[in-house]
């Protein structure tokens, strides 16, 4: 065997050996998850659209379950990390509001926002993009039913 086709099998081998070793740390085996904006917001390694049992999450479950309670508050009252979410709907309708989840930094201008960087300095909603849109749809439609 020449040195060339020895070094090539060596290279595959060490290929081989790191992809598996990739796939068994991902976030799937090993629990963990993003890391979000102080934790909140991060990928739990479980599928958020379905409880235990395979039903699926409410928007409200799944609002939980995203951590938004944690700067909005359990009943969307608003926290000092966070803005109240109460009167949304006058701002957003479901497209709108969908968008600014998955990249809230594309979505930040205007009166309502420099006001909310005043409120709430340093504070940074998290971006959603990585998460399933019917996920997202559902907490939109949830956050604009409530008054």
């Amino acid at each position: 065997m020449s040195k060339s086709i020895i070094w090539v099998g060596i290279f595959v081998a060490a290929f081989a050996g790191l992809l598996l070793l990739q796939h068994f740390t991902s976030d799937e085996y090993s629990g963990g998850g993003e890391a979000g904006y102080g934790g909140m917001g991060g990928g739990a390694s479980e599928n958020t659209t379905q409880a235990g049992g395979g039903e699926e999450l409410s928007g409200a479950q799944l609002f939980a379950n995203f951590g938004c309670v944690n700067c909005h508050g359990a009943e969307m009252q608003g926290t000092k990390m966070g803005p109240s979410l109460a009167g949304v709907a006058k701002y957003y309708n479901r497209e709108k509001l969908i968008a600014y989840l998955r990249n809230p930094e594309a979505n930040m201008s205007g009166d309502r926002f420099d006001q909310y960087k005043k409120d709430f300095p340093g504070g940074l909603m998290p971006s959603y993009g990585n998460r399933d849109p019917k996920d997202l749809g559902k907490i939109a439609d949830f956050i604009l039913s409530s008054k």
